[in-house]
């Protein structure tokens, strides 16, 4: 049985926690608020330029004269896997969920006899798949120090992404993230980048719809497709960032909460020592008092 003091000194320890779990709680809202506007502005953007790049790849029409970006290099051997998760923790299973999103993917190519090759954006993702995967890693991208996400920070590493592609580093290249959803929910996703998966065209679309452009298809495509990769590695950022809010606002909320009942729990503990201590000392107190 604890004495009054540990019981002190634990309830003293929990309240201090639960102070900085709340303060976190208040900051993630605060961030949360920004974050997800940002995040829901990128996707109109992303969608549409999917299907433009869509639109364009189709009046191509399939064979020798598609972009590799889009065509791809004819094989499957090499695949480059870029892995977003957060830099800091405290965030629930956030950054948990892409990364074993990222293992499943990992494992079942490994199977397959296919090479992998891993970029982490994040520092948990790095500590989290180093441990199995470190002679896979090929680069880390830190953003501690970034402060603001920008389509700067995006454009560098997609840059970075097709001059590997363009020197035939890899075949493939997937992008993991969490998309966000709510507070509650967040949704760990893979997303092929090169070659692009471009939408399809919906079957109520109008049949007879001519597009001009000017200049000509291919060079659209040319400027369009090495822009996209950038655009999407942006929003996946900007949806990482919504996502990580989320998740750390949801669960200090449930450790502030945990906190408050540990807190009734040692009290009502303490409470129950102290009068039992209290009641021994009556009954020594009279029973001395009754041999004199």
């Amino acid at each position: 049985m604890p004495s009054l003091k540990d019981l002190r000194n634990r309830i003293a320890s929990v309240k201090a926690t639960q102070k900085i779990t709340k303060a976190m709680q208040m900051v993630a809202a605060a961030k949360l608020r920004r974050a997800q506007l940002a995040a829901e502005a990128a996707r109109p953007f992303a969608q549409r330029i999917d299907r433009v790049l869509a639109n364009l790849a189709q009046s191509i029409g399939p064979g020798d004269g598609a972009p590799p970006l889009i065509a791809g290099t004819g094989k499957d051997d090499t695949h480059l896997l870029i892995i977003a998760t957060a830099e800091r923790g405290l965030c629930g299973g956030f950054n948990s969920s892409i990364v074993r999103l990222a293992r499943e993917h990992i494992q079942s190519l490994l199977s397959q006899g296919k090479t992998v090759k891993i970029i982490t954006i994040g520092k948990k993702g790095y500590e989290a798949l180093r441990r199995q995967y470190a002679d896979y890693i090929i680069e880390t991208v830190d953003l501690r120090d970034v402060k603001t996400l920008t389509f700067d920070v995006a454009d560098r590493l997609g840059k970075k992404i097709i001059a590997a592609f363009e020197a035939g580093e890899f075949d493939v290249a997937t992008l993991f993230y969490s998309e966000f959803r709510s507070v509650i929910s967040q949704i760990p996703t893979a997303q092929q980048l090169i070659p692009a998966v471009l939408p399809e065209r919906p079957d109520d679309a109008v049949a007879d719809a001519v597009y001009s452009y000017e200049p000509n298809e291919e060079e659209i495509l040319e400027t369009l497709l090495p822009r996209n990769v950038s655009v999407q590695v942006f929003r996946a950022l900007l949806e990482n960032a919504a996502s990580e809010q989320g998740a750390r606002m949801s669960a200090m909320d449930n450790a502030t909460r945990n906190a408050g009942e540990m807190i009734k729990k040692q009290t009502l503990i303490y409470n129950r020592s102290r009068q039992a201590m209290i009641t021994k000392e009556l009954i020594e107190i009279i029973s001395g008092a009754e041999a004199i």
